[in-house]
């Protein structure tokens, strides 16, 4: 991305999905059309995403996830052994079902709309991940590509399930090795495509530090048998690393957010980064793509220690409002980490995906075009005094 301007301007990832795009995903779910036929629906709904991030003066563009049902329940397209169930159909497996009953009482959506591929059989690889995503964004832009996939703690944790997972993998490292193994071939693979930022998804990082503290509402199905956060955030430093060990030739990030799924901002998490990150500058990756748009991410002197150790791609609109923020505003919200990152380590992007859920967008095609629009805005007032 050496072409790149400064403050370069980019995407966490999903944008709103239309209805017929949700409609052709549940019928390739349901087993009623094939995978070639819901992508050509979707083929055209990418389209329509690139355009708008193109319009929208985007510098590092993304397909929108629009060919997935989350950012991680897709794997059951791509990977052999897992099986997509709803976090209420697991409570039938739960070993505490009192305990997960309560936390989905919490939770801003239905249970029933929320899906893990939960791993009932050895996982081997059926087809990339992401390969055929970014081969068609690359075949219309000619702009630098962005792909994001799940993270190995991400996958791991979701992903194992006591009473289906165990009887192929006894505990969730033996998973893990699996998880670790297949996300360094797709990272191999998407580096050699032309892939410009692959970004590993962690955001179940802030519910495992702050969802002891405040009210349940990131959900993935291995929360109600967490282990104490220090060995939990370890044990995603140790599989980030193992993944990237050695793999050089492509930009890497991780993404960590506090919830994308609601737009009551009370029932999200919050909190600072501070407790993460000691864990996260341990991870061998180039950027950190943080929410930090709004006061729940707290105050941003807690990167003071941690001045220009990694790129930061900064959180600096809500996806989950209609607000349009001023670019002013984002120069400001941008001006406060200059005190500790040089300008040529910023990125601009927002705090999360528009459309993290396939049928539960946070936000509208419209708006998020206009917020993309003030980030770029901002963009060209850092850069003039900047450059």
């Amino acid at each position: 991305m050496a072409d790149t301007p400064l403050f370069p301007v980019t995407v966490v990832g999903s944008w709103p999905r239309s209805n017929e795009l949700v409609r052709a995903l549940r019928s390739k779910e349901a087993g009623e059309t094939t995978y070639a036929d819901f992508s050509a629906v979707a083929d055209g709904e990418v389209l329509d995403c690139i355009r708008a991030q193109e319009e929208a003066g985007v510098d590092i563009l993304s397909d929108g996830e629009q060919r997935r049902d989350n950012f991680y329940s897709f794997a059951v397209d791509k990977l052999n052994g897992m099986q997509l169930m709803k976090v209420s159909e697991l409570l039938n497996y739960s070993s505490d079902r009192a305990r997960m009953e309560e936390v989905l009482r919490a939770l801003d959506v239905p249970a029933f709309a929320i899906k893990s591929p939960i791993a009932i059989d050895t996982v081997t690889k059926r087809m990339g991940l992401a390969l055929d995503e970014l081969a068609f964004l690359k075949e219309h832009t000619d702009r630098a590509v962005m792909v994001p996939i799940p993270g190995p703690y991400m996958l791991t944790r979701s992903s194992w399930f006591e009473g289906l997972s165990d009887k192929a993998y006894p505990t969730p490292d033996d998973l893990a090795r699996d998880v670790v193994a297949l996300l360094r071939e797709e990272i191999v693979a998407l580096r050699d495509a032309g892939c410009d930022f692959v970004q590993l998804d962690e955001p179940t990082l802030s519910q495992v530090v702050f969802g002891e503290e405040t009210t349940e509402t990131f959900m993935c199905a291995a929360l109600p048998n967490r282990r104490d956060p220090t060995d939990e955030l370890e044990m995603a430093v140790r599989l980030m690393n193992e993944t990237l060990e050695g793999i050089d030739g492509i930009k890497t990030g991780v993404h960590v957010c506090r919830g994308n799924w609601s737009r009551k901002e009370e029932v999200l998490l919050q909190g600072n980064y501070g407790p993460m990150l000691p864990y996260l500058v341990q991870m061998n990756i180039d950027r950190l793509v943080l929410e930090c748009a709004t006061p729940r991410a707290g105050e941003m002197d807690v990167f003071k220690e941690y001045s220009n150790e990694k790129e930061i791609g900064l959180g600096v609109v809500n996806p989950r409002t209609d607000e349009i923020e001023p670019p002013e505003q984002i120069v400001s919200r941008v001006k406060e980490l200059l005190q500790y990152f040089d300008p040529d380590k910023i990125y601009l992007n927002p705090d999360c995906g528009f459309g993290t859920f396939a049928e539960r967008n946070v936000n509208t095609h419209a708006v998020a075009i206009e917020k993309m629009k003030t980030i770029t805005e901002a963009a060209h007032i850092l850069r003039a005094e900047y450059a």
